[in-house]
């Protein structure tokens, strides 16, 4: 049986990127794209993650802080992720 495959478009809150977009085949990230935020930053990010496990990424991820906001842009894609599985 094949791994399903799944897009999550979720939109972040008190960060500067406006929205996420994920896809996902089974629990594994296949890619990642930000809209807005610190350009290069999260092109680095959105790399660094294919391939991963989302669990392994929302461990990574969830409580990184971005200018005592509270959350981040990391952060609010672990909690994509999170909502998702």
């Amino acid at each position: 049986m094949e791994p399903t495959v799944k897009e999550i478009h979720f939109t972040p809150t008190r960060t500067c990127s406006r929205q996420i977009h994920i896809l996902l085949e089974g629990t594994t990230i296949r890619q990642v794209e930000f809209e807005g935020g610190c350009d290069g930053n999260l092109q680095a990010i959105c790399r660094l993650l294919v391939g991963l496990d989302a669990t392994e990424a929302i461990q990574r991820l969830r409580g990184i802080d971005c200018g005592n906001r509270g959350t981040s842009c990391p952060d609010q894609l672990a909690r994509a992720l999170q909502s998702s599985l």
